[in-house]
């Protein structure tokens, strides 16, 4: 039918037409008809309602006065509820519906039908699901008066605080429910009185009169309650009890905390300690961490729970209590902890098994009449609830850590004890890669520190002093190295290379090649030819590591300077230059020959000879040194000069004023540092003397040396000394060639040199009895600490050094027949000093 409402409108039935206003109007809102329910329910007669605009028959109760145009021009209608005033001026709260005429007398289009909601079939619908909030809901719901005193609640608050509602009615929150926030809730509650702003989501803490051991979380919503006038009448409040979403927060949040507290160092006890920490307040109120003495000690720990036999002692490593001083402890931190075998720590290490003891009960618990001092404590201190977690990680145990709570905290619950399992073995791994790391960094200090000089040894020639610092600041090791090498004739070996890489791989081929330049340096050999040993040595190593083509990269600087003649003779291979400071400043970089690095093979290296006056600042560094996070080598030479523009400072300053101009708070590689200072050796500490080619030469050498011993104040060192130098003079005279010369040097030792212009070198060999010679080198041997040979661009020199501040031994009886079947009738025996 053309009459028909349409589809979007309600069904039929949403009003009863008898308690109904029916009211015709235009589209312009003119009333055209009243009906007797109209009349009935605003209270106006139809001669007072027909002709008049729609909005002021039916004035809206609001800001919406001038919304009636829009509703009536609606094609399809309109349906909603509106507030009005009836004739006497009570408020009246209508079920509103506007219907389209398709077609009708007198022009009119548009049947305004009007009823209260109380008189709708909607208002019943609407009271049973206020009542199904009210009462069914487990949404707990109060209304109080301006006051705060309750006047009305449902079933479910009555049940979520454990109070009887007759209990509760006239009364504040806080008279009957003091295990709450009340002031916090109160002033709320204020709030939304004094503005009209309604609260949602407001949460808080408290226990319950239904659970008062437990406490729990609350999510509250307040809104202000008015009457039809708008007078405040009190505040309503929903409450919804949210613990145990709350409780799942808060273990999210601890162990978010956890992962970003625990682990942050590679510390055994720092580890320990932060597990600790994590824990207080939010999980317990007291922690401690014991580990076995083999997380201590560095020792592998077993697989599998822990025997008892080994839980005699554990080691306390980390408490930590919400008290200051942590007044529970009975060890302090590093101590020594032993526990009864009954106790719960002990039981979770040998059974493997986490214990979760609800109510701690002191008075039966074998432990604690085993251990009477903790259980005295946690009595005094109030604890009564106890968990403890064994520390495992990767299949073995390394301790267990230790939840109290004391009162009026709630026991701890199976939720508990599954969130301090969780951050436990989090941190149980943390502790173990701790222990592993410590193990490893320990073993590669071990390893670098047995390859590097710890002091540098005493000598005369130059005054030195290092630094090192590796990159890889985790292991503390690297591949740079340095030498300070003592050699004959007072000289010295400066020594500074470089293995590419870092860690402990570097420094064990470091440690390969530093040995192999001690060796070479033994040798007396000259810098090139060091060098060209050494390479030779890395190409076999690179070799025999990968079997047919590998490459280990490797740099050096080999020096070595003579305080006689003042002279330094250098070979690189690949290695940064050195740097060369005047006694009276002014620094500049030696020009050397640029040898390959070594390991190329089959390519040769140079030496040469650089003049250094006394007092001279030679600084050799490897590459780390220069290069900053700009990898600037420039810049980092101009650092270096700048640091070492005192030439004369003391060495141990200039070496922290070269470390403190380095770039960032770390090398962007190894740093090796050797500054020397070159010396003079005085010519009143030196004699030398031409041998002619003449037997007799042999006691003439004698007499000179003995002369000059006495010169210096060394008489002990007489026979000594004579004896060496007619071994070493005969020698000379007797298979070598000319010219002969003989040199005493008094430096860090008394050191006789013979030299001769032939290039075959003395051995030891055993004399058989009948020998008239052979015993000579063995009696030199005896006497001397060290002696040898090496060779020049004439010969050779050998050489013997004897100490200066003990005296020798008395020579054995048959000495003097050794030393006259070398000597044969080359000299007369009637120089030798008697036997003393």
């Amino acid at each position: 039918m053309n009459t028909s409402p349409s589809s979007r409108l309600p069904a039929d039935g949403t009003f009863d037409l008898t308690r109904t206003a029916v009211v015709p109007a235009d589209r312009a809102g003119v009333i055209r008809g009243w009906t007797a329910g109209a009349e009935r329910l605003l209270g106006l007669p139809p001669s007072r309602a027909v002709g008049r605009p729609l909005a002021e028959v039916l004035p809206p109760d609001g800001p919406a006065a001038d919304a009636w145009p829009a509703r009536l021009a609606a094609p399809d209608g309109w349906g909603g509820a509106v507030a009005a005033r009836h004739r006497d001026g009570h408020r009246l709260d209508l079920e509103v519906r506007v219907l389209p005429v398709l077609a009708g007398p007198d022009g009119s289009d548009r049947l305004v039908l009007a009823a209260e909601l109380t008189r709708t079939p909607w208002s019943g619908a609407g009271r049973s699901l206020l009542t199904g909030i009210l009462g069914m809901s487990p949404i707990g719901v109060a209304m109080l008066d301006r006051e705060l005193r309750y006047v009305w609640l449902n079933d479910a608050l009555e049940r979520m605080g454990g109070t009887p509602r007759a209990a509760r009615l006239g009364k504040r929150i806080g008279e009957v429910l003091p295990g709450l926030a009340v002031e916090s809730v109160e002033a709320e509650m204020r709030r939304v009185l004094r503005t009209g702003v309604p609260s949602v989501g407001y949460e808080y803490l408290g226990r319950p009169g239904s659970d008062p051991r437990q406490e729990h979380a609350y999510s509250t919503s307040f809104f202000r309650l008015e009457d039809g006038a708008g007078g405040v009448l009190g505040v309503c409040y929903m409450v919804l009890d949210v613990t145990e979403s709350y409780r799942a927060r808060q273990r999210m949040a601890l162990l978010n905390r956890a992962g970003e507290r625990i682990g942050g160092s590679l510390d055994v006890w720092r580890t320990a300690q932060e597990l600790a920490e994590v824990a207080v307040p939010d999980l317990a109120d007291f922690v401690t961490v014991d580990l076995l003495d083999a997380m201590v000690s560095g020792a592998e720990p077993a697989a599998g729970p822990v025997r008892p036999a080994e839980l005699l002692t554990l080691r306390r490593a980390g408490q930590h209590s919400d008290r200051p001083g942590c007044p529970e402890a009975v060890s302090a931190v590093g101590d020594r902890t032993a526990y009864p075998p009954s106790s719960p720590v002990v039981l979770s290490l040998t059974e493997g098994e986490s214990v979760l003891m609800p109510e701690l009960d002191l008075d039966h618990a074998d432990w604690a009449a085993d251990d009477p001092v903790r259980a005295r404590q946690l009595r005094d201190l109030g604890f009564h609830s106890v968990m403890v977690v064994p520390l495992r990680a990767r299949g073995s145990f390394l301790g267990a850590a230790a939840f109290a709570r004391r009162r009026p905290a709630g026991p701890f619950q199976p939720d508990d004890l599954v969130l301090a399992e969780e951050f436990v073995t989090r941190a149980a791994i943390s502790i173990d890669n701790a222990r592993r790391y410590t193990r490893e960094h320990t073993a590669a200090l071990t390893l670098q520190r047995s390859l590097l000089p710890r002091e540098l040894p005493e000598q005369s020639a130059v005054e030195a002093a290092y630094r090192y610092l590796p990159a890889d600041t985790l292991t503390g090791v690297g591949g740079d190295w340095f030498d300070v090498i003592p050699l004959s004739g007072a000289r010295v070996a400066l020594v500074v290379g470089d293995v590419v890489g870092h860690g402990v791989h570097a420094a064990a081929t470091m440690g390969r090649l530093r040995a192999a330049v001690q060796a070479l340096a033994g040798l007396d050999l000259a810098p090139d030819e060091v060098l060209a040993h050494l390479d030779d040595m890395v190409d076999r190593v690179a070799h025999d590591a990968t079997g047919e083509d590998g490459v280990i990269g490797a740099t050096c600087l080999y020096a070595v300077y003579d305080p006689v003649a003042c002279c330094c003779t250098l070979a690189r291979a690949g290695h940064p230059a050195p740097l060369l400071v005047g006694p009276a400043g002014g620094a500049h970089l030696l020009e050397l020959p640029t040898g390959p690095p070594l390991g190329l093979g089959g390519m040769p290296f140079e030496s040469a000879d650089v003049p250094l006056p006394e007092g001279s600042l030679l600084a050799l560094y490897t590459n780390g040194l220069l290069l900053g996070k700009a990898l600037d080598p420039d810049g980092g030479l101009t650092r270096l000069r700048t640091a070492l523009s005192d030439p004369q400072a003391p060495l141990e300053q200039l070496c922290e004023t070269v470390v403190a101009s380095l770039p960032g708070a770390r090398p962007v590689d190894d740093v090796a540092l050797l500054l020397a200072r070159t010396r003079a050796l005085p010519q009143d500490r030196l004699a030398t003397w031409e041998v002619p080619a003449d037997p007799s030469a042999v006691a003439a050498a004698r007499r000179s040396a003995a002369g000059q011993l006495a010169r210096w104040g060394l008489p002990d060192l007489e026979f000594s000394t004579e004896l060496i130098i007619s071994e070493l003079v005969t020698n000379a005279l007797r298979h070598a060639s000319g010219p002969i010369g003989l040199r005493m040097i008094r430096a860090e030792a008394l050191i006789c040199e013979v030299s001769d212009g032939s290039s075959t070198a003395p051995h030891l060999r055993h004399a058989r009895t009948t020998d008239e010679g052979g015993r000579g080198l063995f009696l030199i041997a005896r006497y001397a600490l060290r002696w040898g040979a090496r060779y020049t661009a004439h010969g050779k020199i050998i050489w013997a050094e004897l100490p200066l501040d003990t005296a020798p031994d008395a020579p054995p009886p048959d000495a003097f027949a050794a030393l006259a079947g070398d000597l044969g009738d080359l000299e007369d025996l009637n120089g030798l000093p008697t036997n003393r």
